[in-house]
């Protein structure tokens, strides 16, 4: 293993110790703690450190990642398990290291530090490096591949919907021009080819013209979106009542599914004029903010790559607790049906989930309501 390329300053780390402890603090047995994008360790360090009765399962795609990782970690080795995987084959890890559940789980999403500060990774417009893009470059296509053979449809669409790029046309389009008289190997090429599609007056807001193409791309080469959509249902599943899980996205589209995955577990699913809930359609998870929360001016100063986190956060519930706000809302809209009330109509003595307290977010952070945010 070689010296560590660039830095690492874990993102909202305090915040999410304070969400993850209640989980993690048993006095009955060992818990188990997913990290399930392990990275440096920042995280999975801290939390280790602050429970000492834990149990790490970290899981990378990223070989380079994973070495580091364990070196950092060798103080503890006698209660990691560090995999080289992807999340999306979440379940299939527990189940292969013989545990039947988990308390608590981090997707800390998107690209690495290790990642972005490493030139010949080909993440960083910013500096002229091969198309790779892979987080296991042991594996998959390379972002030359996709850029040299997608069609133009093709590559708009994964422009368009995965970097919610407007000039989506206009760069495929150049991309198809540029590899008709040579292939396209340089990620300097490409931010020159991305910058001369887009008008002038586009260029001069929203950061480089760059960063959304580079962003689309890594999600397809790594298929991010299609891996979160399978791996956070399945850490949902895998939590212990009490357990709790917490996702830290970096731009709309992952915030979205999360988002969705989480609300949809967080309501019933039953008719609400039955008197009792019928089996598997109780809530299975209790929101612990309103929204998402974000970072707080101190920490994007002292980590300005922690600039457009957006975190989300839940507890699996046992459905039949009658004590959640969920379950204490369906039981007020039965009642009300019972006495014939109109379903909007109040008593005044129902909490429901958007009565619910914002929690408290540190180092003066906000909470955001919202699709995308």
């Amino acid at each position: 293993m070689g010296e560590l390329r660039g830095t690492h300053v874990p993102v909202l780390l305090e915040r999410c110790l304070e969400l993850l402890a209640p989980a993690l603090d048993r006095d009955d047995r060992p818990s188990v703690y997913v990290d399930a994008t392990l990275g440096l360790a920042g995280h999975a360090e801290a939390v280790l450190a602050a429970h000492p009765r834990t149990v790490l399962i970290g899981l990378d795609r990223d070989t380079e990642a994973l070495a580091h990782a364990r070196a950092r970690l060798a103080r503890y080795a006698d209660r990691i398990h560090l995999v080289h995987a992807v999340y999306d084959e979440f379940a299939e890890v527990v189940e292969r290291l013989g545990y039947d559940g988990v308390d608590g789980v981090l997707f800390d999403l998107g690209v690495s530090s290790l990642q972005l500060d490493a030139p010949d990774r080909g993440f960083a417009y910013a500096q002229d490096a091969p198309l790779d893009m892979r987080m296991d470059q042991t594996t998959g296509t390379t972002a030359e591949e996709v850029l040299n053979t997608y069609s133009h449809g093709e590559l708009a669409r994964v422009l368009r919907v995965y970097g919610e790029e407007r000039f989506a046309g206009r760069i495929a389009s150049a991309i198809i021009r540029e590899r008709e008289r040579s292939r396209l190997t340089s990620s300097a090429r490409l931010a020159e080819l991305v910058r001369e599609s887009i008008p002038a007056p586009a260029r001069r807001t929203g950061g480089h013209p760059a960063k959304r193409t580079f962003q689309a791309l890594r999600i397809e080469v790594n298929r991010e979106l299609a891996a979160l959509e399978t791996a956070l249902p399945a850490a949902l599943d895998a939590l212990f009542p009490g357990g709790r899980a917490v996702v830290l996205s970096y731009h709309s589209l992952e915030d979205r599914i999360t988002k969705q995955v989480f609300a949809g577990r967080a309501r019933s699913t039953g008719p609400v004029d039955l008197p009792v809930e019928l089996p598997g359609t109780g809530p299975m998870l209790r929101l612990l903010s309103r929204g998402a929360e974000l970072p707080g001016e101190t920490e994007v100063a002292a980590n300005p790559r922690a600039a457009s986190v957006r975190l989300r956060a839940a507890e699996r519930i046992d459905p039949s607790d009658d004590r959640t706000p969920a379950t204490t809302s369906r039981r007020t809209a039965r009642e009300r049906s019972r006495r014939g009330a109109a379903p909007g109509a109040s008593n005044g003595s129902e909490r429901t989930e958007r009565d619910l307290p914002r929690s408290p977010v540190d180092g003066g952070g906000t909470t955001v309501q919202g699709e995308g945010t």
